[in-house]
């Protein structure tokens, strides 16, 4: 049986990865400066972050139409047994409602929709994992039955330059408890029950960063993290993490945070997906965001 991968742009698989992995994205869009464009497709992260400072109205988001996800399901049905959908957190998006509306608009007994409960890094490494099955021959009940296994094994934990964008774009979820704290410090947060939620706060942005690869060397069980660090505009800090997570790391991939991410997330972002590496090794090593710009 052969298996077709499908995700949303809000993976932030980088195009090349995303092709040499077979997997499908389809576009979320990004209303920005009076346009609306495909995220990854019209927009590019480096552009994205270069135009923002000078735009005065903040960008918004929109999911899929049921149409756009049916018009992929439906090519795809033509050269494969079945179809694995895997998308954002329906508590952040309404994504995964539109790719369910679509299923069903296709054939639902050949399209199974997968709400990960997560975004960004954390959504592209079990992509890259039922990928790797498929690649494999796996069915679609097994894939389907590894990722939602794998789910609450994965971990992100990110902090940001600044809540506000979080605030702006009804994003904030749980970490809305931190708005207007007269204390300066810096938010480690991470995704809890597919919302954004507060972990810890320390004083500094280093500190946030420090942390962040603490958590994530927790996760280690002895076999290394697959890791994925993803950042908005800072690669600097997201070399530094990719750096102190080597040696930990059975992946490794560093890479920018998508339009549509970074919307939300705001410049200045910095974190990780990750899980242990036991679960399923992808072996899968690209040390530098460089190597991911168009």
């Amino acid at each position: 049986m052969t298996v077709a991968i499908v995700t949303d742009s809000t993976a932030d698989l980088p195009p090349e990865l995303a092709a040499s992995h077979a997997i499908t994205v389809v576009p979320l869009t990004l209303n920005f400066d009076g346009q609306s464009l495909l995220d990854g497709v019209d927009i590019r992260p480096d552009e994205f972050y270069r135009r923002l400072p000078g735009v005065t109205t903040h960008p918004t988001t929109s999911q899929p139409s049921p149409g756009r996800f049916a018009e992929a399901y439906s090519a795809l049905l033509a050269d494969h047994d079945s179809v694995i959908s895997l998308h954002i957190s329906e508590k952040l998006s309404g994504t995964y409602a539109s790719a369910q509306q679509a299923a069903d608009m296709t054939d639902p007994r050949r399209v199974r929709v997968v709400d990960s409960q997560l975004v960004s890094m954390s959504l592209g490494l079990i992509t890259l994992t039922a990928s790797a099955m498929a690649s494999k021959g796996a069915d679609v009940e097994a894939i389907e039955s590894k990722v939602l296994n794998m789910r609450p094994h994965v971990q992100t934990y990110f902090s940001v330059a600044t809540l506000e964008f979080l605030r702006r774009g009804g994003r904030i979820g749980r970490a809305g408890a931190l708005l207007g704290s007269v204390l300066q410090v810096k938010p480690v947060l991470c995704i809890r029950d597919g919302q954004v939620t507060p972990l810890e706060r320390v004083r500094t942005f280093e500190r946030a960063l420090n942390r962040i690869v603490e958590l994530t060397r927790e996760v280690d069980r002895g076999h290394g993290v697959c890791v994925i660090v993803g950042h908005a505009d800072a690669e600097a800090d997201a070399e530094r993490i990719g750096r102190d997570l080597e040696p930990v790391a059975e992946t490794l991939m560093i890479q920018p945070l998508g339009p549509v991410v970074g919307a939300h997330a705001g410049p200045g972002v910095v974190g990780v997906g990750c899980y242990p590496a036991e679960l399923f090794p992808l072996g899968i090593k690209r040390a530098s965001s460089a190597q991911t710009r168009a």
